[in-house]
């Protein structure tokens, strides 16, 4: 039997989504609570990588698990491994799935928010879920940014280098928008599928401009240069959030 599950978690305190072999990854904990409740469950395949700190609301997984060890109504799967897992953990919906359906390879976009609170006083309870910058900002100039990079472009300007090199740094960037309530920023990022820390990437560029350090112009010739060192700063870890993974409707091709 297949599952498809919906997780959400704190990642303050994880080595990011994926089982680690220094830290602790949130992968690791989710199938320690399948295997103590279904001995001979399946790997955990989860939709998306998530970088150390980096929260998530709508981490999509799927697992395999014997119908033998399956005792339970489908409706209480969610409730059961959530009383295995800590409390930063939880998975929010379960429900048996396709057996073709697979959480990363049938993904067709991404929603990331990023979360900045724009004050001289840091909010105490957003410290852990928001990237305090206290500065005065042009918002009119971060959106005219954050506009052109809307579209299919080249984004390695904005993504950090691993240890390999990747063949592939186009993607197409659906949505860049920018929301303000009061001192809360939140930034939408949406497109179909993001480079290694290329979300941060952006955010931190965004906010050089609002501060004037970069200009609203800019943006062009930093997708064109392909280069990290020609855009602005990699915004810290803890102001992301994976917000949700889309999957194409059966027989429609359009996103749900």
């Amino acid at each position: 039997m297949k599952f498809k599950l919906v997780i959400a978690y704190d990642g303050g305190g994880y080595a990011g989504w994926q089982v680690q072999k220094i830290g602790v990854g949130v992968q690791e904990l989710v199938e320690r609570a399948l295997t103590r409740l279904f001995p001979h469950a399946g790997r955990l395949h989860g939709s998306s990588r998530t970088d150390a700190g980096v929260h998530a609301r709508g981490m999509v997984a799927h697992v395999e698990i014997p119908a033998a060890e399956f005792g339970m109504p489908a409706r209480k799967l969610a409730l059961a491994l959530n009383a295995h897992l800590p409390e930063d953990i939880r998975v929010m919906s379960a429900e048996a799935c396709p057996d073709d359906f697979h959480a990363r390879f049938q993904a067709v976009g991404k929603q990331y928010r990023y979360f900045v609170w724009n004050h001289r006083a840091m909010n105490p309870l957003l410290r852990r879920q928001a990237w305090h910058v206290p500065a005065h900002l042009d918002i009119e100039a971060m959106r005219a940014a954050a506009r052109r990079l809307v579209g299919r472009h080249d984004f390695r300007s904005f993504a950090a280098n691993r240890n390999y090199e990747v063949e592939m740094t186009v993607r197409n960037l659906s949505r860049c928008d920018l929301r303000r309530s009061g001192a809360l920023l939140t930034f939408v990022l949406e497109g179909d599928g993001f480079l290694y820390k290329m979300c941060r990437g952006i955010v931190g560029t965004l906010v050089q401009v609002g501060q004037h350090k970069l200009g609203v112009e800019e943006m062009d010739r930093i997708l064109a240069e392909r280069d990290r060192r020609v855009a602005g700063m990699t915004a810290p870890a803890h102001g992301l959030v994976l917000w949700q993974v889309n999957y194409a409707r059966p027989g429609s091709g359009m996103p749900c």
